[in-house]
């Protein structure tokens, strides 16, 4: 019973890192805005499902990669403190550079997604749109 416990412990650790991040990021609090209005649009204009799973596998790699760059970021700060050092700027860079690569990932696959769809309705003024 033990180990249940603890296991179900490492879940409010885990979702109290994601907490900490959402309310003192403000990079992650727009990639959740940005997350739940590209949903909502999402739905708004029937997007296939397919397509929605690309969204979404998108939305959690951002997120992810947000909250491992915080993570890297709260180390160096513990390790160098106030002091200066190359190798911790390096490094909370290329944390930095991770979470870019992703985010642009995203809107590859974001304008891939809703740019037919988008235009559909635009045109037409109708929302569900057949891709074929």
């Amino acid at each position: 019973m033990r180990e249940w416990q603890r296991f179900v412990q490492s879940f409010g650790y885990a979702i109290a890192g994601l907490v900490y991040t959402v309310k003192t990021q403000r990079n992650m609090q727009i990639h959740v805005a940005a997350a739940l209005a590209v949903l909502v649009l999402g739905w708004w204009l029937a997007i296939p499902k397919r397509d929605v799973l690309l969204v979404f596998f998108c939305i959690f790699l951002v997120l992810a990669f947000e909250t491992m760059n915080t993570a890297v970021e709260r180390c160096v700060d513990l390790t160098v403190g106030d002091r200066r050092h190359p190798l911790a700027r390096i490094a909370k860079d290329t944390a930095a550079g991770a979470v870019l690569l992703t985010a642009i990932l995203a809107v590859i696959v974001g304008l891939s997604v809703f740019t037919e769809p988008l235009w559909y309705w635009l045109t037409t003024g109708q929302r569900t749109y057949n891709m074929k």
